[in-house]
C-alpha cells in the first residue's frame, strides 16, 4: 500500500489514496498501526484522500483510530500532495471536502529551496460556532475556559504557558464530561495585541507540534476574551501560522510539504 507522509509546522499526516484502501474493512485499525510511531511509519492521522476535479474528497482518522471532523493542517497536507501530482502553481485554488464541510484554499506560493514539495497556502475555515466562556472542573480546580467550534470542538485557556500545566490539565479537559465527543484543547497567551502563542493537546493524539484548527480557535478566543486583535501570528511549537478572523470568516496561512513516499507491508 502507497502512504504520504507530509506535515505542516511538525503536526504530520499518512495520506493514502481512497481506492489503495477499497479492500480495508478496519480504517481506523489502519490508522492506528500506521501512526504508531514505534511500530508504524508514524504521524498524527491517516488522511484518506479521493480526488476529484476540483480538489479532493477526505476522511480524517486521528492516531488513536477515532474520526475527526477536520484538520486545518491536514487539509494543506493534502493540498500540497495535489499541487505535487498536478504540477499547480501559485494562484491555483483547491477544494478540500471535509467531514465538517468544503474548505477552500488558494495556493500563495512555493519554497524556492523546495519549489516541488513545499508550499504556503491561505484556507477559508469557516465562521466559528458556539463561542462562549465556561468554568470547568479539572485537575482538582476551576479552569476559565473558552469554548467553541471550528469544525471540530476546541476548549482555549488563556494564560501562563507551560509544559507541566498542559499535561496537568490538558488532557483531564480533552475528556472533560462537558465535551460527549471530546475536544481539543489549547493553553494561548497573549503576547501582543497581533501575537498569540499556543501550546496543544489534540483530541485522540496528545501534545502536538502545531494544530491549524486549534492556532484559529486561540485566536478567536484571544481575539475575543484576550485583547487580540482579529490578524494576528499564533506561535507554536513546530512554528507560526497566520489566522484572520473577518466577517466572512476565520482564514489561516502556512505551509505544508511533503516528506517521503512509504511501501506500507502491514496490510
Amino acid at each position: 500500500m502507497k502512504l504520504v507522509k507530509a506535515h505542516a509546522y511538525g503536526n504530520d499526516f499518512l495520506l493514502v489514496d481512497r481506492s489503495a484502501v477499497a479492500g480495508v474493512s478496519d480504517l481506523p485499525a489502519l490508522a492506528r498501526r500506521a501512526c504508531d510511531r514505534h511500530h508504524g511509519v508514524g504521524a498524527d492521522g491517516l488522511v484518506v484522500v479521493e480526488p476529484t476535479e476540483a480538489g479532493a474528497r477526505t476522511a480524517l482518522f486521528n492516531q488513536d483510530g477515532s474520526v475527526a471532523e477536520v484538520s486545518g493542517n491536514g487539509v494543506r497536507c493534502v493540498a500540497v500532495w495535489l499541487a505535487h501530482e498536478r504540477g499547480l502553481r501559485p494562484g491555483a485554488g483547491l477544494t478540500i471536502l471535509t467531514a465538517a464541510g468544503p474548505k477552500a484554499l488558494s495556493m500563495l506560493e512555493a519554497d524556492p529551496a523546495r519549489p516541488t514539495h513545499r508550499h504556503r497556502f491561505r484556507a477559508a475555515m469557516g465562521q466559528p460556532e458556539g463561542l462562549r466562556r465556561q468554568d470547568l472542573e479539572v485537575a482538582g480546580g476551576i479552569v476559565p475556559a473558552v469554548i467553541l467550534r471550528v469544525g471540530n470542538p476546541q476548549c482555549v485557556v488563556l494564560g501562563p504557558l507551560t509544559a507541566e500545566r498542559l499535561e496537568t490539565i490538558g488532557g483531564g479537559l480533552a475528556v472533560h464530561p462537558a465535551f460527549p465527543e471530546g475536544t481539543n484543547v489549547e493553553l494561548a497567551l497573549v503576547e501582543a495585541p497581533d501575537r498569540v502563542r499556543i501550546l496543544i493537546w489534540e483530541r485522540g493524539v496528545g501534545p502536538t507540534e502545531a494544530s491549524g484548527t486549534g492556532a484559529c480557535a486561540a485566536a478567536v478566543a484571544a481575539a475575543a476574551y484576550g485583547g487580540a486583535h482579529r490578524e494576528v501570528d499564533v506561535i507554536s511549537p513546530g512554528g507560526t501560522q497566520r489566522v484572520e478572523w473577518n466577517a466572512d470568516g476565520i482564514w489561516l496561512s502556512g505551509w505544508a510539504e511533503l516528506v517521503a513516499n512509504v511501501d506500507w507491508l502491514d496490510v
